[in-house]
């Protein structure tokens, strides 16, 4: 987020990842969450932060919503899509207090409510401790997935770097190659049976190529020989 950028220009409104963006892994620096705060108060604007993996923090704990520094300024977002299942289709905002009433007449306008039992059941989680609990659980298990990813790419794609910090369901790689020419390798891994991103989809200038790799939903054995397969298709290419 280039908050220079926001105060130089007419915008009345700002929606970000502090914890952790997508798909760069990086979290907003200190003096930018201060800088952002500044910009908000001055424009009388409004941040949106969008807060949907700071859950996943794998070196330490995760960062504060920026919402809890300004909650006046700031509309908290959430979901359990990555938490608990997407298909329950619940999530959450925080808005500031003079939003409230508006928010609550588009809602009520724009359909007919949230399911009753999905959210009975997400209270109930919250409220015996049992969430926070699946939640310590999910990250143990997601760190060792990306763990073991790290040691399959550092032995059969060392010159490849991994971007952003230890957080989240993804990794970025970069590596060395012409720019633009991700599209293509992707296509080639395509063909070994591993399904990437390249970086191009998520930017509008050129740049350096690499892929966005998810882990997630894999074992470290499947991510291991991905990795193997990723090797062998740019070694080809």
């Amino acid at each position: 987020m280039r908050v220079g950028e926001l105060a130089r220009g007419q915008a009345r409104a700002a929606l970000l990842t502090p914890a952790h963006q997508f798909p760069t892994g990086v979290v907003l620096a200190p003096q930018r969450r201060r800088d952002l705060l500044d910009w908000a108060a001055a424009a009388d604007a409004l941040i949106v932060e969008d807060d949907y993996d700071a859950e996943f923090r794998y070196d330490r704990a995760p960062v504060p919503a920026l919402h809890a520094s300004a909650p006046g300024l700031v509309a908290y977002a959430g979901s359990t899509s990555k938490t608990l299942a997407p298909g329950m289709r619940l999530g959450w905002l925080i808005p500031p207090v003079r939003l409230r009433a508006d928010l609550i007449e588009a809602k009520y306008a724009s359909d007919l409510g949230s399911p009753a039992l999905p959210q009975l059941v997400l209270a109930r989680l919250i409220a015996s401790g049992e969430l926070e609990q699946h939640i310590r659980l999910v990250r143990k298990r997601q760190r060792s997935r990306r763990d073991a990813l790290l040691r399959a790419l550092r032995e059969h794609l060392p010159a490849a770097r991994v971007q952003g910090v230890a957080a989240g369901l993804h990794l970025l790689i970069t590596f060395p190659g012409p720019a633009g020419s991700d599209a293509d390798l992707a296509e080639a891994i395509l063909r070994t049976g591993v399904l990437v991103q390249p970086l191009c989809w998520h930017r509008q200038r050129p740049g350096v190529p690499g892929f966005v790799l998810g882990y997630a939903a894999h074992t470290p054995d499947r991510l291991h020989e991905a990795a193997r397969r990723i090797a062998r298709a740019l070694a080809g290419a």
